[in-house]
């Protein structure tokens, strides 16, 4: 993956925060799609002044393919989908897909806003209780990682894509997992996921760093 951009875009431009969880999930669908892309490393506390020019949030990540500018992970991440059919990362019948979609939405609802808190370093009592209520959560699921090698799915989706960065994160987020009958399935799952090659490609070097 090239690291740079020309005055004139001849290629797409991804605007990532190397830290991020949100910028690492789509980091993984350009993998996992092959895509030819200029990611640019951003420091969230000092962002490129173009970056208010593509994006009226003025934040990360950033998606940028010729003339469109796309500025939420999710619209990214199915956009990329679209537009690289192969590998399809979400099914293609209808009730499947919408299904998908809602596990996305659940895992930014639930748990995301948890990941957020507990970094934000703001509140130790906010961040010890978002750290236990995500905790009881990947505890509570573990057991249907052993009825399929994906999350709800036979095959690696979208969905998966917004699940990796977080458990890859559970050392930052100081969060043991322990190892039992019950949280096997969910340590065989994290397995699967972060041997992949896309999913290796996708790191940076701070997201490297988090796990020695």
């Amino acid at each position: 993956m090239a690291v740079g951009v020309g005055a004139k875009r001849s290629s797409m431009t991804y605007f990532s925060d190397a830290r991020n969880h949100y910028s690492h999930r789509v980091r993984i669908v350009l993998a996992e799609k092959g895509v030819s892309v200029d990611i640019i490393d951003v420091d969230p506390d000092n962002k490129p002044e173009e970056l208010a020019d593509l994006n009226p949030y003025n934040d990360l990540p950033t998606l940028v393919d010729r003339d469109l500018s796309l500025y939420e992970s999710k619209v990214m991440m199915e956009y990329l989908d679209e537009r690289f059919p192969h590998p399809p990362l979400l099914p293609v019948y209808p009730v499947a897909r919408a299904q998908s979609r809602l596990w996305m939405h659940r895992i930014e609802k639930d748990w995301s806003p948890k990941v957020d808190e507990i970094l934000s370093g703001k509140n130790k009592e906010a961040a010890a209780k978002a750290r236990k209520d995500l905790k009881d959560s990947l505890l509570a699921i573990a057991p249907i990682f052993s009825e399929m090698p994906f999350f709800m799915s036979e095959e690696f989706t979208l969905v998966d894509c917004c699940l990796a960065p977080i458990l890859w994160r559970l050392d930052l987020l100081e969060i043991k997992l322990p190892l039992t009958k019950q949280t096997q399935p969910l340590h065989d799952y994290m397995g699967r996921l972060f041997e992949r090659e896309a999913f290796q490609e996708s790191l940076s070097e701070l997201e490297r760093e988090m796990r020695g």
